[in-house]
């Protein structure tokens, strides 16, 4: 797509859709934030009473997906396009599983949003976590908030600035930056959903029922410090890595396809149109043998 192109909205967000994301992101942040906020004789402040809010993301997640639909935002070729990137994806992230966190399918989702759009980003971060975790063994517990933090990464490329006219090295560097924001927010917000049943009770950052947030917030933090941020820092900097090394080739080849798919394209009828035989081409008929067709002795 040229630099003044205009980016093609592949799901779009109808109001229906806008409030099924509102809604499963405002659950999303109670499930992910409660710890911060339960008291003492709450029932959220036993770990054995956290399972239940997981178990409310999943369907929420799918009703994004059907409320997109109702609103006219996925067709053959959107879904065909989200199957192939979500595959890609799925297919990224064992390469890197297991070492040091690094995870390749960020750099590849965080394109995808930025070229697509702000629905189909959010769709398919969910739908390449849920497939990823088909592959490498990873469903459980924890996966509707794997499936919602990386919907968020991805919707949140979608709705970076510039996306009208910034092109070249200027819009690499934007994408670089936020993938190392959204990389490391990502590995932020999804200790949120093991930390107060992970760390125990009994170590100086673990979490503390009816604590002031405050406190809490710093015992949080000082967990992910110690736990987590070794495995967020190099996924943050292989993702900038790899969309500066290889984000112009890969904006690129995602323009061209959203453009000769035409997703913007709208089918007409024409209900004037008349079956015109004389248009249909005619084959001639066999030539069947005469008596004088005989072959001579």
């Amino acid at each position: 797509m040229s630099g003044t192109g205009r980016r093609a909205a592949v799901v779009r967000l109808g109001p229906r859709s806008v409030a099924a994301l509102l809604l499963v992101s405002a659950v999303g942040v109670v499930g992910f934030g409660w710890p911060l906020l339960a008291s003492p004789d709450s029932g959220l402040a036993h770990s054995a009473d956290a399972p239940w809010l997981f178990a409310l993301l999943l369907p929420l997640l799918l009703a994004v997906l059907l409320a997109t639909v109702a609103d006219g935002g996925l067709d053959a070729k959107v879904i065909a396009m989200l199957g192939v990137l979500a595959a890609a994806a799925a297919a990224l992230r064992p390469l890197g599983a297991g070492t040091a966190g690094l995870q390749p399918m960020f750099f590849l989702l965080v394109l995808s949003g930025r070229v697509l759009g702000p629905g189909f980003g959010f769709v398919l971060g969910g739908v390449s976590l849920f497939a990823s975790a088909l592959i490498t063994g990873g469903v459980g517990p924890w996966l509707p908030f794997q499936m919602l933090a990386m919907g968020w990464v991805t919707l949140g490329a979608g709705l970076l600035p510039g996306a009208h006219a910034l092109r070249g090295r200027a819009e690499l560097a934007l994408l670089a930056g936020y993938g190392v924001v959204a990389s490391l927010g990502y590995g932020l917000v999804i200790n949120l959903q093991g930390w107060p049943y992970l760390a125990g009770m009994s170590t100086g950052v673990s979490f503390v029922p009816g604590d002031p947030l405050p406190e809490n917030l710093g015992r949080y933090l000082a967990y992910v410090a110690t736990t987590s941020l070794g495995w967020d820092v190099p996924r943050a900097l292989l993702t900038a890595l790899l969309i500066l090394l290889c984000g112009g080739t890969v904006l690129r080849a995602l323009r061209r396809a959203t453009r000769r798919a035409a997703f913007d394209a709208e089918a007409t009828f024409d209900a004037e149109a008349t079956f015109d035989p004389a248009r249909v081409p005619s084959r001639a008929p066999a030539r069947t043998p005469e008596a004088g067709d005989a072959a001579a002795p």
